[in-house]
């Protein structure tokens, strides 16, 4: 995350504010360690300033001339200071009450005596805290006795009390009650009861001393908080007195925005300097140290990974001096696990000493890093025979090549007629490259029906293969958030084949196979591809855009532009699902007629075979299907889909679509079931065509 400047602002244009050397600073330390008891302990510091923690002794008896009952006290201690020689003893003075759990009575030289000294022993301080004394009046005042320059303060002080009231009776324990909400409610930073004996009574009177007014802010130690948000939460108080109420939820605010991002911090003091400014401290805990522990995989003791290390650190979002997220470290293990080298990855943030810093230990468990395996699907190309569209498979990959996370892949898939023997090599991220960009490079020798644009109509018909040699470098990256770009160079050696695997230009009603007339067609290509998906699910919103371009370097390579797109929307309605697709192409220029759009089939248009709608330089496929759930994993689905050529059938060269009545448009429709499995759902599908024709359709995973 992005770090700011210590955040320094004031009234002033300047926002530097400079510390005043007198009358030295209030400090308040507070180390707010949990957002609930940071006002609590702000309090409890103002509380005890005063350093007074005497108990209420027990008080003489006096004379008619002298008070008669215990005189007050409140959330501390009552003193009362007998009358000098030269006054009264009827009249006693001001007395100072301050904040203790007792009462304490200091007299002058006349009024000690032994028998005083022997009933003050007699009675516990308990017995006179329940003792109470009638209070005729109930004043605020300042410190100095004197009326409050702000009336709205000394509504507020009065408005906190509860039990102090004119001409009541009042206890020890009631006073000191509402000394503590006084300084409760946030306004002021001391407060001292005092009693005055009058002619009507005692008069109760509270010595607040209201907090400075806001002036200014220094913040130190946010690095990552965005400073507007500092400078709007103290905005509204600037020019009041302070109210530590206010403060702490100034506080608590910055705490959960640190929580809300997972980040780990906390506001660790507060202080009030003179001229009415607050010095905030901030502690974030930076990342010291990342370092990877391999565990084994069947004892999770540490050992000795293939991975290099430096290919998991340049994969974290988390880097050496942030503060340390835990949404971010979460986000981390997710990315790892994507890699698809890690079995398991866990991270444990550990103190850097006493440093206030973090070390980040990734625990991870490695995956076999590669092995043979074996496999089986459909192809989409095959419509008759007894072992109609079924391949298998047989692979070598390696996962973690050079433990540099890079793959390889080498697989051959043979059909009835189809045959695929494929290289792949793939680096996701190129070393020293910021944008994460990938790089594969691929080598394909395959063999595919050439049915879904030259079958045959009629037994003893022609019914060619297409070979073709592929060979080509791509370089795939994001572009901005859910988008992913790929550009690349592939270079295509494509021809026909009969069933004899002798070559041929022509299909059996004359038409062209190849382009150039020749027995094949050289082809070097130039690809660009944006692809967005919205949650990242197969269900979810789609976009995929595809561009192709020949570039004829040599005279005999073909030129020619290829345009494909497809869209699709997910929408959920309760448990249904809605999905609607579209998809459409057109292509320019001289290309293999085998290269046209088909259309009809099951990843087209349901209830025609492959390649029956038509084929075409251009397309558009339309699909509207609504899923819902059966039982556990089988569910059903009702489609409905519509496809056509956009009458661009006869200007494929040959019109082989023409040639064999191919009507150029069509719509299916239909049931189904799904039965979601480890090689995706399931499906068989039983659709209706616009001709009442009604086919059986089955495939694996999900329509393109």
């Amino acid at each position: 995350m992005r770090r700011n400047d210590d955040v320094r602002f004031t009234s002033c244009s300047t926002l530097k504010v400079p510390l005043p050397s007198r009358p030295p600073p209030i400090n308040l330390p507070i180390l707010l360690a949990r957002t609930r008891n940071s006002l609590a302990q702000l309090i409890d510091s103002f509380k005890t300033r005063s350093g007074l923690e005497q108990f209420w002794p027990n008080l003489p008896s006096r004379s008619t001339e002298s008070i008669s009952k215990q005189s007050l006290l409140c959330s501390a201690s009552l003193s009362l200071s007998g009358a000098s020689k030269g006054e009264e003893r009827s009249s006693v003075g001001k007395s100072a009450l301050l904040c203790s759990a007792s009462l304490s009575l200091n007299e002058s030289a006349q009024f000690g005596s032994e028998g005083r000294e022997g009933q003050q022993k007699g009675h516990s301080s308990s017995r006179y805290d329940e003792e109470r004394v009638l209070i005729s009046e109930v004043l605020v005042r300042n410190k100095d006795g004197e009326e409050l320059e702000r009336k709205d303060l000394e509504m507020e002080a009065m408005a906190a009390l509860k039990a102090c009231r004119a001409n009541s009776a009042l206890t020890v324990r009631e006073v000191q009650e509402d000394v503590h909400r006084i300084i409760g409610s946030g306004y002021f930073c001391s407060c001292m009861p005092v009693a005055i004996d009058t002619r009507d009574g005692i008069r109760l009177v509270f010595q607040v001393e209201p907090n400075q007014e806001f002036q200014g802010l220094v913040c130190k130690g946010a690095n990552v908080l965005p400073a507007k948000f500092i400078e709007d939460s103290f905005r509204d108080g600037y020019g009041k007195v302070i109210n530590l109420r206010r403060l702490d939820n100034v506080i608590t605010s910055i705490h959960d925005w640190y929580i809300d991002r997972g980040l780990f911090a906390e506001v660790s003091a507060v202080e009030i300097l003179s001229g009415g400014i607050i010095r905030l401290e901030v502690s974030e805990a930076e990342v010291n140290d990342i370092s990877i522990r391999f565990l084994d995989r069947k004892t999770g003791e540490p050992t000795i990974g293939m991975t290099k290390p430096e290919t998991i650190l340049c994969q974290l979002a988390t880097k050496k001096g942030q503060v340390y997220s835990m949404l971010q470290g979460k986000r981390d293990v997710e990315t790892l696990l994507t890699m698809g080298i890690m079995e398991d990855v866990s991270i444990v943030p550990l103190p850097a000493g006493d440093t206030g810093k973090v070390d980040m230990v990734m625990n991870v468990v490695e995956r076999p890093s590669g092995g043979f395996s074996a496999g089986g699907g459909i192809s989409s190309g095959i419509t008759s025979g007894p072992l109609s569209g079924l391949i298998g498979s047989f692979a070598y990959s390696h996962r973690n090549l050079f433990g540099r996370n890079q793959k390889l892949n080498v697989s051959l898939e043979r059909g009835q007629v189809d045959s695929i023997f494929r290289i792949n090599y793939t680096d996701p991220w190129i070393a020293g490259d910021d944008m994460r960009t990938s790089r594969t490079i691929m080598v394909q020798n395959s063999r595919t029906p050439g049915t879904l644009v030259h079958g045959k109509v009629q037994e003893g018909d022609i019914n060619p293969t297409i070979g073709r040699v592929v060979a080509g470098i791509e370089f795939s990256r994001p572009i901005r958030p859910k988008w992913r770009g790929t550009a690349g160079i592939i270079f295509q050696h494509a021809g026909a084949r009969d069933e004899k695997g002798d070559p041929i230009i022509k299909d059996c009603f004359g038409s062209p196979l190849t382009a150039s007339g020749k027995n094949y067609d050289e082809t070097l290509l130039a690809k660009f591809e944006s692809v967005y998906t919205g949650s990242g699910d197969h269900g979810s919103s789609m976009f995929v855009f595809n561009m192709e371009q020949g570039l004829p370097l040599l005279p005999e390579w073909l030129f020619f532009n290829r345009v494909n797109a497809r869209a699709r929307k997910d929408v959920e309605i309760g448990p249904t699902r809605l999905l609607f697709s579209l998809s459409g192409g057109h292509v320019v220029g001289n290309f293999s007629p085998h290269e046209a759009f088909a259309i009809g089939g099951t990843n087209s248009v349901r209830g025609y075979e492959e390649g029956s709608v038509g084929s075409g330089r251009s397309y558009a496929v339309g699909s509207a299907e609504i899923s819902f759930p059966i039982l556990g994993p089988v569910g059903g689905v009702i489609f409905a889909d519509y496809g056509t050529d956009l009458g661009s059938g006869p200007t494929v060269p040959g019109d082989p679509a023409g040639a064999r009545l191919k009507p150029g448009s069509g719509y299916g429709y239909g049931v189904g079931v799904r039965l979601e499995s480890p090689l995706g759902p399931l499906r068989l599908e039983y659709a209706f065509n616009d001709r009442q024709d009604k086919r059986f359709h089955f495939g694996v995973g999900y329509r393109n």
